[in-house]
């Protein structure tokens, strides 16, 4: 029973090989032996290859103007507080306040953490009361200034006289000697008593700054907020005890707040002062602010340069220690906005564009993508004016002749 399936294959294989390769001999059969020795004597005539019979590639083609765009500097960074301050005990004592809880909106001047006063106002009171004693005695010593003067001056009176009658011949020597040492004497007394004087003066500021430091003792009773800002941690606990250095609380002040970032060295000369900036925070939030630091060190290791943005932060949303990534806006450059889809590669994987040259052939441009928007992307490396094909540039290469649609602009 299987040999009629084996013979009906063999015959189907034969009729296929006598009309594949044998087409000519089965043909001869139904023509006249006496037609075929003229048909062969008829040079049959070689078809000559016509190239304009080929249908040129039909392409859509976007005439498109350069403009003058900003073009933009895109870095990874991360959010900090604009300030930052560890509020510490400048003297010891123990905490006698009640302490703030980490969250708090705190303002500037705002009492953080106050230590036990203990002594110190006595000290004042010791400090105020030799300062008066101080000043009390000037008047006596200014007095003892007067009286020695005014020895001093009765002295030169009679050292004078003495001398007088002495060369009259009335007075002896032992009295102009006598009037003499008297004369040096109330100098003497007066020198003392102007020392006295400079002494009593320098106890008065003694006095005075001993009672400053007894007030500034007092006044380092109470640690104040620097600024306006946010508890970071809990201020001091009730009932401890601070040392000088001693930690009372941290603020941060987060509005505004920095986007800290590094700039290449390559692109940190396109990054100016006051230049817009926004980034995208990693929960997808974008915020806005401008440049307001740059820095002129680079950093030894990665030769890059450390930039800041400061951005408005009124309700406190953003967070110190965000990573967000940056787009800085740098000088601008004449651009062409054109669809995503017309970008295309050429054989050795390079990024362009494919545009109609003369006569309508194809001529690929390398491009520069410099921004990528929702109405299309901004490319550089185009002439001011180019004839860009947007759709159809995948089927032609360097060279062909296309068949051009020409589109309405979209900028």
């Amino acid at each position: 029973m299987r040999i009629f399936p084996i013979l009906t294959a063999i015959l189907v294989a034969a009729v296929i090989y006598l009309f594949v390769f044998q087409r000519d001999v089965l043909l001869s059969f139904g023509t006249d032996e006496s037609e075929m020795p003229q048909m062969a004597a008829q040079p049959v005539p070689a078809a000559a290859p016509d190239q304009n019979s080929a249908p040129m590639v039909s392409v859509a083609v976007l005439p498109s103007k350069a403009q003058n765009v900003d073009s933009v500097v895109t870095i990874r960074g991360e959010t900090r507080a604009t300030r930052q301050v560890d509020l510490r005990a400048e003297t010891n004592g123990r905490v006698i306040s009640r302490p703030l809880r980490k969250g708090a909106t705190v303002r500037a001047d705002q009492p953080m953490c106050e230590i036990d006063p203990g002594t110190r106002g006595m000290s004042l009171a010791e400090a105020e009361a030799r300062l008066a004693e101080s000043r009390a005695r000037v008047p006596e010593a200014e007095a003892r200034v007067i009286e020695a003067k005014a020895r001093l001056d009765e002295a030169l009176i009679n050292d004078r006289a003495a001398e007088k009658l002495s060369r009259d011949g009335f007075a002896s020597e032992a009295r102009v000697a006598s009037t003499t040492a008297a004369t040096q004497t109330a100098r003497a007394g007066v020198a003392a008593a102007q020392s006295g004087l400079q002494s009593t003066l320098a106890g008065i500021q003694s006095a005075e700054a001993a009672v400053a430091l007894a007030e500034k003792e007092i006044s380092r009773l109470v640690i104040h907020a620097s600024f306006d800002g946010i508890l970071e941690s809990d201020t001091a606990e009730l009932g401890s005890l601070l040392q000088p250095g001693g930690l009372c609380a941290t603020v941060l002040q987060l509005d505004p707040i920095k986007l800290v970032g590094f700039v290449p060295e390559v692109a940190v000369q396109h990054v100016k002062l006051g230049a817009a900036a926004e980034a995208r925070l990693a929960d997808g939030r974008q915020i806005f602010g401008e440049v307001s630091f740059i820095s002129r060190s680079a950093d030894m290791v990665t030769r890059t340069f450390q930039i800041e943005v400061t951005v408005p932060n009124k309700d406190v949303s953003v967070s110190a220690g965000q990573t967000a990534d940056i787009t800085i806006s740098a000088q601008g450059t004449l651009a062409h906005l054109l669809p995503g889809s017309a970008l295309t590669l050429n054989d050795s994987g390079t990024l362009g564009l494919r545009v109609l040259g003369a006569e309508n052939t194809v001529r690929f441009v390398p491009i520069t993508l410099i921004r990528d928007t929702k109405q299309g992307v901004w490319v550089a490396g185009l002439p001011r004016e180019a004839d860009v094909i947007i759709v159809g540039q995948e089927f032609v290469t360097d060279g062909v002749t296309v068949d051009p649609t020409y589109t309405e602009t979209a900028q």
